[in-house]
C-alpha cells in the first residue's frame, strides 16, 4: 500500500513547490536574540520570532529555569490530577491570574491545547460558538471537536456578529470567540464593541491572547487592558510561547467554576503531561518582571511606531497595526518568497506568508517587532526592504 502513497505523496510535494508554497526552515545555532547565527555561519538580525520583549534568552529568566532543575527537577512524568501537579504550577497560575485580573487560571502544554481543550467541555449541541473568520487555527480546530451549533462572521466586522448573536438567540449559552490580535494582518479585535454585542444579546466572551499579551496595553496586559474590560471577560487563553519568554506552555484564565471545569474534563489537560518545572520556574519570574517595570512595552511600542511610519514613508504596502506585527503586502506567493531570500543575503531574516497560511493571492512578508532591537536594527531593515524592494519592483 506503501508504494502507492509514496507515489501520491511525491506528487503532492512537487505541486507545492511548484506552486511556490513549499515551506523550508533555516537552522538556528544560537539563543534566539534580535542576531542569530544560522548552522551556515550567517549572522543576521531576527525580524520573524514571536519574541516580542525580547525575553527568549533573558538572564533572569534562564537563572530562574536553571535553580528550578536544581530544586525540581527535569519533568514531571505524569498529568497533573495523577501525580503531575507541582508547587511551581500553582504559583504560576495564581501570578497569571494577578496579571489578568481573573479568578483562576489552568496550564496547558501549550495554547493549541488550551484552545482546543475549552469547548467541548463547556458546551454542548444545546448552545452555539460565534467565532471570528480569521481566527487561529487552534481555535478552529478545538471548535470542531465541540458539538455546538457554530456560527462565523466576517474579521472585526461587528455588524455581521450582530446578525450572528441574532440567529444564535435560538441556542441556551451562546459564547463569542476572538484572537485578541490577528496574527496574520496584526490588528487587534474591537473587544469594546464586542462586549457591548455581548451584554445585549446574552452572550460570553472568550479571547485569545497569544499575540497580545505582552505587547497590547499600556503595561501589556493584552487587548483586555486596551479597552479597559480587566477582570470582566469570561475567559481568556494565551501562551508562554511569544513574549513571555518564549518556551513553551499555554493557559486558559478566567471566571473560576470555568476554570474548574476544564480541570474536571478538559482532555489536553487530563492527558498531557504538566509543563517541566523549569518552565513554569522561568514563568513566575517572567510574571514578576512584567509586574515591576514596564520598561521592555515602552521600547517595544517605540519600535513598533518608528518601523511603521518609516516603511510606509517608504512606500511599502501595510496593514494598519495596533500591535508588534507589521504586515507588508506582496500578495504574490513566489515573490514573497523570492524577497525574503534576498532579505537573508543582506543579513535581515524574515518570512514569506502565503497560501494556505494566509488567503490566496494576500501574500505578505510578516515582520515582527521586538523590544530586544535597537535603533540602529531597524534601520538597517528599513533599508534592506528599500533595497530589495526596488530590485524587485515592489517600489518604483
Amino acid at each position: 500500500m506503501y508504494t502507492n502513497f509514496k507515489e501520491f505523496l511525491t506528487g503532492e510535494l512537487s505541486a507545492i513547490k511548484e506552486a511556490g508554497l513549499f515551506k523550508g526552515e533555516r537552522i538556528i545555532v544560537s539563543p534566539q536574540g534580535a542576531e542569530i547565527t544560522l548552522n551556515t555561519g550567517q549572522t543576521v538580525l531576527n525580524f520573524c520570532a514571536n519574541n516580542y520583549l525580547g525575553l527568549s534568552a533573558n538572564k533572569k529568566l534562564v537563572e530562574a529555569a536553571k535553580n528550578a532543575l536544581d530544586t525540581h527537577g527535569y519533568g514531571m512524568s505524569s498529568v497533573r490530577f495523577i501525580c503531575g501537579t507541582g508547587d511551581l504550577h500553582k504559583e504560576l497560575e495564581r501570578k497569571l491570574a494577578d496579571f489578568f485580573g481573573t479568578e483562576d487560571t489552568i496550564l496547558y502544554a501549550a495554547c493549541f491545547d488550551a484552545n482546543g481543550g475549552v469547548f467541548e467541555p463547556l458546551l454542548s449541541e444545546q448552545d452555539a460558538i460565534i467565532s471570528d473568520s480569521l481566527n487561529h487555527a487552534s481555535i478552529i480546530d478545538g471548535v470542531r471537536l465541540c458539538k455546538a451549533q457554530r456560527y462565523r462572521y466576517a474579521n472585526a466586522d461587528m455588524n455581521d456578529l450582530e446578525e450572528k448573536l441574532k440567529e444564535a438567540q435560538a441556542q441556551r449559552f451562546r459564547l463569542i470567540v476572538t484572537d485578541g490580535v490577528f496574527s496574520m494582518d496584526g490588528n487587534v479585535a474591537p473587544l469594546g464593541k464586542i462586549y457591548e454585542l455581548a451584554g445585549k444579546y446574552n452572550a460570553m466572551v472568550m479571547v485569545d491572547e497569544s499575540h497580545s499579551a505582552g505587547v497590547v496595553g499600556d503595561t501589556g496586559r493584552g487587548v483586555t487592558e486596551l479597552y479597559n474590560l480587566k477582570g470582566k471577560i469570561e475567559i481568556i487563553t494565551g501562551t508562554l510561547g511569544k513574549a513571555f519568554g518564549g518556551a513553551i506552555g499555554g493557559f486558559t484564565t478566567g471566571k473560576k467554576e470555568i476554570i474548574e471545569m476544564l480541570r474536571q474534563r478538559s482532555r489536553p489537560y487530563l492527558f498531557s503531561n504538566s509543563i517541566p518545572p523549569l518552565v513554569a520556574a522561568a514563568g513566575i519570574r517572567m510574571v514578576e518582571m512584567m509586574t515591576e517595570t514596564n520598561e521592555l512595552q515602552d521600547k517595544l511600542h517605540f519600535n513598533t511606531k518608528y518601523f511603521m511610519e518609516k516603511m510606509m514613508k517608504a512606500g511599502f504596502d501595510i496593514k494598519p497595526t495596533q500591535s508588534a506585527i507589521c504586515a507588508v503586502m506582496l500578495y504574490d506567493a513566489k515573490l514573497s518568497q523570492e524577497m525574503a531570500a534576498k532579505l537573508l543575503n543582506e543579513g535581515i531574516y524574515v518570512t514569506g506568508f502565503y497560501y494556505p497560511v494566509v488567503p490566496k493571492d494576500q501574500a505578505r512578508i510578516r515582520v515582527q517587532l521586538s523590544a530586544a532591537h535597537e535603533t540602529e536594527h531597524l534601520d538597517k531593515a528599513i533599508a534592506a526592504f528599500t533595497k530589495v524592494g526596488k530590485e524587485l519592483g515592489v517600489l518604483k
